[in-house]
């Protein structure tokens, strides 16, 4: 078992391997130290758990900033794929989840994944939707009696309502329930292993090597929504966590540097739009 300042040691070994900069280095080690000092437990028992109670703490007793936070973040992510050589959890980029929407051979599938991915739910509540919880009126999904009994709406695509139309009147599912995903008998909903089945068969159909489930799905949604500026609170609400710190675990998984530029980029100095330079 390795002590901390052994893994602190190769991780600045690790940096410099990788060739990134003396700023860089000194951040991302110091703001590990502080977190394996806040866990204090071997290291080879952290997890994403502790990682969340961390970003948590940050937010809410420290009462970082979400700059402050997202350095944490980076140096974190740093500390588990590189040093530990340990995975997260994958997320699929948005490109890999286009892709495996389009494998879809049929337009059920098709649209069971678009809901999935496009409103951010668990498969069991994909797979107990029914034709009502569609609203059109105002683009939101109704989430019937989810995790822990709670209701909840959520956002409605523009794009999966257009594909569920296709779906409606190719299928015409029709129920005394009203289930929108009907199972093989026809005689209740699809169950969470049918969305399951399907969601592998795409995944292999579109070349993704990536240790993903259904529920990665879900977790694109809220990381994708955190990149695009949605808020960690507005975030909670559509996934339906009883709290926010269950959120915070996309903290770590979004590139939130995406589309962000340094502020010297905006000094007038440096504001030329043809991007040329001196040698």
């Amino acid at each position: 078992m390795k002590n901390k300042e052994q893994i602190l040691l190769r991780m600045r070994e690790d940096i410099l391997l990788r060739g990134l900069s003396q700023n860089t280095l000194e951040s991302y080690t110091s703001h590990a130290r502080i977190f394996l000092d806040y866990c204090n437990r071997p290291t080879e028992q952290l997890n994403e758990h502790d990682i969340r109670n961390f970003l948590w703490y940050l937010i809410k007793e420290k009462k970082s900033s979400p700059g402050t936070v997202n350095t944490y973040s980076a140096a974190i992510r740093f500390l588990f794929a590189v040093t530990f050589n340990r995975t997260l959890n994958e997320i699929l980029t948005r490109e890999e989840v286009s892709a495996i929407i389009e494998s879809c051979q049929n337009l059920k599938h098709k649209a069971m994944l678009m809901v999935v991915y496009s409103s951010g739910l668990r498969v069991s509540e994909a797979a107990a939707l029914k034709i009502q919880h569609i609203d059109s009126k105002t683009m939101r999904l109704f989430v019937d009696c989810g995790k822990g009994g709670k209701d909840r709406y959520t956002l409605l695509s523009e794009a999966c309502l257009n594909v569920l139309r296709e779906y409606w009147k190719m299928y015409l599912p029709k129920h005394p329930e009203g289930w929108l995903f009907l199972g093989t008998y026809k005689v209740s909903h699809i169950t969470s292993d049918g969305i399951e089945n399907a969601f592998n068969k795409a995944v292999k159909r579109a070349s993704i090597t990536k240790n993903v489930s259904i529920h990665t799905l879900r977790h694109a949604f809220a990381t994708h929504l955190l990149e695009d500026g949605v808020t960690l609170l507005q975030i909670k609400e559509l996934l339906g966590h009883a709290s926010i710190k269950s959120t915070t675990i996309y903290l770590h998984l979004a590139n939130l540097t995406s589309d962000i530029k340094s502020p010297l980029d905006n000094l007038p100095a440096f504001c030329r739009s043809n991007g040329s330079s001196n040698d």
